[in-house]
């Protein structure tokens, strides 16, 4: 027996629906970023260093510059960039006593370390370093334990006003991975087997840091700049 006309339209009706429902999945999955993994062990290519030295803060006339190498999914590390490393800025970075360095330091240990460092790295092109850096950190508890920390960093990305674009092109590309291996091995060659760990004067501190006992270490190296 034919189908009447009205069982025809809803037949089409749910057919139309499906259809639509279909496309906008599709269209999801093509807009969503893939999942970002960045390579370790690396060979690093001149290319990845040439010209860069780390991420500073301070003047590059300060008379003391420590370089910090930590992993951002280190509670340390994140305890010291949260709670320490505001005071150590007002006090010794912004006062031209202290220069700042960064480094990245990615345990093998801890699964989106290297996937934060590249985070910063491709925010870093953007002129978004440091915000990124802080933001990062801020969120640790979050996207440490997800099960796929990459949306959260781009979450993150888009919060603090990073082309996007450009954004998922440099993580999908892993544009840093050898930039972030290099550091490594420098402070491997350097004696670092934690984090953080602070390089001063051509000697190591690893360990819990606070701002006064920073404070302290200036002042030891650099007495004449309290005056």
């Amino acid at each position: 027996m034919a189908a009447t006309p009205v069982g025809m339209n809803r037949f089409y009706a749910i057919l139309a629906g499906v259809a639509v429902l279909g496309l906008g999945v599709l269209g999801y999955l093509l807009a969503k970023p893939a999942t970002v993994s960045i390579p370790a062990h690396v060979t690093v290519q001149a290319s990845d260093t040439a010209g860069f030295h780390g991420y500073f803060k301070g003047s590059e006339s300060a008379p003391v510059e420590i370089t910090e190498f930590a992993d951002y999914q280190c509670p340390f590390c994140q305890t010291f960039a949260t709670l320490q490393m505001p005071t150590i800025e007002q006090r010794l970075i912004d006062t031209g006593r202290l220069r700042w360095r960064y480094r990245d330091f990615p345990l093998q240990q801890h699964a989106f370390s290297r996937v934060a460092a590249h985070s910063a790295a491709c925010a870093d092109e953007q002129g978004k370093y440091w915000a990124q850096h802080q933001r990062i950190y801020e969120g640790q508890a979050e996207w440490a334990a997800a099960r796929d920390a990459a949306g959260i960093l781009r979450r993150y990305a888009k919060e603090n006003g990073l082309d996007l674009t450009r954004y998922d092109s440099c993580m999908a590309a892993g544009k840093y991975a050898g930039r972030i291996q290099a550091s490594y091995e420098e402070g491997v060659r350097l004696g670092v087997t934690s984090t953080p760990t602070l390089l001063v004067g051509g000697r190591l501190y690893q360990g819990r840091f606070d701002s006064d006992a920073i404070t302290r270490l200036v002042d030891s190296l650099a007495p004449h700049a309290t005056q």
